[in-house]
């Protein structure tokens, strides 16, 4: 099985993202399967309710997104040779309880394809792309959480934030 994913978005946006464009985008006639990840803004953390949150992207994260989605696609082959194809966006700015963080969308042949690659793609996601949450709480705290750390950065560096927050 050859590698065959096409990447029909992979983007930061202040915009609201909606988990029905991001299948509509992936759907195909050759796709029997489209799975789909949204990560939506909760109202607790931790034993404390949140009021809302903000993320805050560093400059490269564009490009650290665009790798990850390229390195998934290195693994990704629909086993009848069509294209895996992903739309993945991750909100940046002020949200509201209830409104989408990450929204991934997969779609390929089977459904084993499909999970997998929006699995790997959402957890790589959440691991590598420098994107920090800074949450606020009911009671006026607020604290910031870490989503991604910048490639060699130290921990907790006035570049990488939420790194002891992970």
């Amino acid at each position: 099985m050859d590698t065959n994913l096409e990447v029909v978005a992979a983007l930061l946006s202040s915009a609201p993202i909606s988990v029905d464009a991001a299948m509509a985008a992936v759907e195909s006639d050759t796709a029997g399967a489209v799975v789909s990840f949204s990560g939506i803004v909760r109202n607790h953390d931790a034993g404390k309710q949140v009021a809302r949150l903000s993320y805050s992207a560093h400059p490269l994260a564009q490009g650290v997104l665009d790798a990850v989605v390229a390195s998934v696609a290195e693994g990704a082959a629909d086993p009848d040779g069509h294209p895996v194809r992903v739309w993945v966006a991750h909100r940046v700015g002020p949200l509201e309880i209830g409104e989408p963080a990450l929204v991934a969308a997969v779609a390929s042949s089977h459904r084993a394809e499909a999970f997998a690659v929006c699995s790997e793609l959402v957890e790589r996601i959440k691991a590598e792309v420098p994107i920090w949450k800074e949450q606020f709480f009911t009671d006026g705290t607020a604290e910031w959480v870490g989503a991604g750390a910048l490639p060699d950065a130290g921990a907790g560096t006035a570049d990488n934030p939420g790194a002891e927050s992970q």
